[in-house]
C-alpha cells in the first residue's frame, strides 16, 4: 500500500519559515519524480516546486528564490524548506510522487498570518 504522509505545516507570521517533510512508503522512492503541490481556499491546485531522481529541481515563479525543495532518497523523504513566508502562500501543500503511477498524500495546512 503506497502512503505519501505530509508533516510540518501550521501557523507562522509573515515572514516566518517552515519545513515540510513528505514521508513515501510502498514505493521505490528513488524511481519517483517528486512535487509539492498547495491549494488555496477557492483555487485550483498548483505546483510549487519539484525535482527530478537526479535532484535536478523547478519552481513556480511566486516561491522562486524563497522555498528549496530537496529530496533524500535514504529516507524516503522529499522536503520543502519554505523561508518568507507571505499571507498569499496560505494553501493545504500536498506531496506527489509521479512516475507511471501517481500518488499523493492527505495534505498539511499552512497558514501565514498576524
Amino acid at each position: 500500500q503506497v502512503q505519501l504522509v505530509e508533516s510540518g505545516g501550521g501557523l507562522v507570521q509573515p515572514g516566518g519559515s517552515l519545513r515540510l517533510s513528505c514521508v513515501a512508503s510502498g514505493i521505490i522512492f528513488s524511481n519517483f519524480p517528486m512535487g509539492w503541490y498547495r491549494q488555496a481556499p477557492g483555487k485550483q491546485r498548483e505546483l510549487v516546486a519539484s525535482i527530478t531522481r537526479g535532484g535536478s529541481t523547478n519552481y513556480s515563479y511566486s516561491v522562486k528564490g524563497r522555498f528549496t525543495i530537496s529530496r533524500d532518497n535514504a529516507k524516503n523523504t522529499v522536503y520543502l524548506q519554505m523561508n518568507s513566508l507571505k499571507p498569499e502562500d496560505t494553501a493545504v501543500y500536498y506531496c506527489n510522487a509521479r512516475a507511471s503511477w501517481e500518488y499523493w498524500g492527505e495534505g498539511t495546512q499552512v497558514t501565514v498570518a498576524s
